[in-house]
């Protein structure tokens, strides 16, 4: 989280008990990898606190490297191919289906890019006013393309999903950007995850809503 460690423990604690209690609630198969996605930001947020406990205490540098990494590779790697992955499993229209395998195609591609580039950049965590700023070696040519990208792959999904109110997460998450990007553009990575962490609790409605929705076809 980008406030404190306090904040990123408590914060990912509480998104991944969300997490798996959304997990257990699902009962469609389909809808299992959208399900887990608050489990996983939990973890993510947990990794950044003990990012915030190494840059706090010298002498952790492994910890410092290792929380690093998993916060990243949920962060850049992880999510640009889990969202349309998520999406496509549970989208039964052909037409959206063929978008869907488009977008993680797309999503892949990013995927792959940023997974290069942290493996073959130094990335140097840093604390600038009460936010995490991760800082690195990357080339700028493609930064601006590469993360158009991973926007078109984790948020057009979302939107055209027949699914009933995933589009609510697509805007939440989209407002969100922006205000990330207005405010705290420096921070993009680590404030923007943050977000996007506690929107996820919206798949636990998102979810219940659609098991109601199973039980009463069921009864009926």
């Amino acid at each position: 989280m980008c406030f404190s460690a306090g904040a990123s423990f408590a914060g990912g604690a509480l998104i991944t008990a969300i997490g798996v209690v959304t997990v257990r609630k699902n009962s469609d198969s389909s809808r299992r990898v959208f399900a887990a996605m608050p489990l996983i930001f939990g973890v993510q947020q947990i990794s950044e606190g003990f990012v915030w406990v190494a840059l706090q205490s010298p002498g952790h540098d492994l910890m410092l490297s290792i929380a690093t990494y998993v916060f990243l590779f949920a962060a850049v790697i992880l999510w640009p191919s889990y969202v349309p992955l998520s999406v496509l499993l549970m989208e039964k229209q052909r037409g959206g289906r063929r978008i869907m395998i488009f977008l993680l195609g797309l999503g892949l591609l990013v995927s792959a890019y940023y997974g290069v580039r942290l493996l073959t950049s130094e990335i140097f965590p840093v604390i600038s006013s009460h936010h995490i700023r991760y800082t690195g070696e990357f080339p700028q040519k493609w930064a601006l393309a590469v993360f158009a990208g991973y926007l078109t792959a984790t948020l057009v999904p979302l939107f055209i999903s027949s699914r009933r109110n995933v589009w609510l997460m697509g805007l939440l998450m989209a407002v969100s950007c922006l205000v990330t990007g207005i405010f705290y553009k420096e921070y993009m990575t680590s404030v923007w995850c943050f977000f996007a962490a506690l929107i996820s609790i919206v798949i636990y409605c998102i979810i219940s809503a659609e098991a109601a929705r199973t039980k009463d076809v069921n009864i009926s």
